[in-house]
């Protein structure tokens, strides 16, 4: 099976956020069940051309491309995804992706995705390769669908090639004015109200790949019945409902070569299901360095996050003081929004012996931190999968989390789970209910034997890539069919 797997970002060329580590990985363990994958990218500036020895393509080089009344070219370059085997193909296009940032504000954002995209499809024409399976990610490869089933479909190359659209969090939607349609070189005719296009009067991305897609994918299975809602398809629930048959929920994976307490060359004692010392001696090192009070009887509580409305952290600023009276300490590291990076410095200045803030990114303490701590909270209001909560169970940190997308298909509680049950979770996004679910945390913290109970079972918790290539695998054959 050939798969051309498109997107905006992917490790370890250029990161924002969870895509990335998809793109990186997945392909990867796709790669492994006998399937020839290519990776499509844009070549923006800020991608390191000597360190990945990205070259052009000598037969692909100034290619023409018309987009509304305005032209543009593109190269193609290539290199390997290190590592691998894998070809993975570079647009090159300066006068779009010259850009300080990879997502822009710029007037022709718009424009830069659908050259990216256009270009995607006249490339594999130049490479006269088929792929059996596009698979598109984000908005930012969502009219590929589109441009396979209309204005591409003249080409017998494509003839039997199929649409995967993956969302990976539906807020982002590619919105943009109705004359987008247009520089997308489809007609006025072609946006119209409910149409393929059209979402509140704007140009969309995301709706027309959900339109043309044969199968939509989302990256947990909670989360795929929950942006079927008003609450969280955000204006997209309505077409999502009539996709309901072709929606499919599929949990992310990690990368269990850089996350695994066996082999973490960040952490300073590697540790395992028999060999649990590793895990103590590793919470003394993270008190010791963030000079916190050693207390073995105090639960550390772990955050590695974006500081940002989404993920909870209004909930804790209420009940902040009460956990530190109730003797918890906390180790925080992330950046974002400025009332919470504000909020934590003024707690870690209140309270300097139980609380340690880092603002920022360091990826050694983020390793530290999931191995180290105790416990690892991640109170939500929505979270498309997460993939802290599955490092911290592996690392035998139990989570915290609200009862939402991927964390609910990944975190059991104790008490509804019992003998199958991995941490705590709660349900409404309630400071109350955090609070409670703390408390009950604490409460069997300090029984000692079902803790680590818990602890081994998160450690033997599957989440390796491999699980979730497979479920795409079955995704492809099935439209295949």
């Amino acid at each position: 099976m050939k798969i051309c797997f498109v997107a905006s970002e992917c490790v370890p060329f250029v990161k924002t956020g969870g895509l990335a580590d998809v793109a990186g990985s997945l392909p990867i363990a796709l790669s492994k069940f006998d399937v020839e994958i290519k990776i499509f990218l844009p070549l923006y500036s800020i991608i390191n051309r000597d360190k990945y020895n990205i070259r052009e393509i000598e037969n692909v080089k100034e290619v023409p491309v018309k987009l509304g009344e305005n032209d543009y070219e593109f190269n193609l370059c290539n290199c390997k995804l290190p590592g691998t085997h894998i070809d993975v193909y570079f647009v090159d296009c300066p006068k779009l992706f010259s850009r300080e940032k990879i997502y822009t504000n710029d007037k022709d954002e718009d424009v830069r995705f659908i050259l990216f995209q256009n270009a995607v499809i006249i490339s594999l024409q130049y490479l006269q390769w088929a792929p059996d399976v596009f698979h598109c990610n984000d908005w930012q490869s969502a009219l590929i669908p589109a441009y396979i089933k209309t204005i591409y479909s003249w080409d017998k190359l494509f003839s039997n090639t199929v649409c995967v659209q993956t969302i990976h969090n539906i807020v982002y939607q590619g919105l943009f004015t109705e004359d987008t349609i247009a520089k997308a070189n489809f007609t006025k005719k072609d946006f119209y109200v409910s149409g393929p296009f059209e979402l509140n009067s704007l140009f969309c991305f995301l709706k027309a790949g959900i339109f043309y897609s044969d199968e939509i994918t989302t990256v947990s299975p909670t989360y795929s019945d929950e942006i079927k809602t008003s609450e969280y398809g955000t204006g997209l629930e309505g077409i999502l409902q009539i996709r309901s048959e072709n929606l499919t929920g599929i949990l992310n994976g990690i990368d269990t070569n850089i996350w695994n307490p066996k082999s973490d060359k960040l952490i300073p004692y590697n540790y395992s299901v028999e060999k649990l010392a590793g895990k103590k001696l590793n919470k003394l090192e993270l008190l010791k360095s963030t000079n916190l009070n050693i207390d073995d009887s105090i639960p550390l509580v772990g955050i590695v996050s974006r500081f940002a409305w989404q993920k909870g952290f209004e909930l804790l600023q209420e009940i902040f003081e009460k956990l530190i009276a109730e003797n918890f300490q906390f180790i925080i590291l992330g950046e974002g929004e400025e009332k919470y990076e504000e909020f934590f410095e003024k707690m870690m200045i209140k309270y300097r012996r139980n609380v340690f803030v880092n603002t920022g990114y360091n990826n050694e303490l983020a390793h530290l931190i999931t191995a180290g701590s105790d416990i690892f909270l991640m109170p939500s209001k929505y979270e498309p999968c997460g993939l802290n909560q599955m490092y911290s169970l592996n690392y035998g940190t139990l989570p915290i989390v609200r009862k939402t997308g991927g964390l609910a298909d990944t975190v059991r509680d104790i008490d509804e789970y019992k003998e199958k049950a991995n941490g705590f979770s709660f349900d409404e996004f309630d400071s109350s209910e955090l609070y409670s679910t703390m408390m009950r945390a604490k409460k069997l913290f300090r029984n000692k034997n079902e803790w680590k109970r818990l602890m081994l079972r998160g450690i033997r918790e599957d989440f390796s890539w491999e699980k979730s290539a497979e479920k795409y695998l079955q995704v492809y054959k099935v439209i295949k069919l």
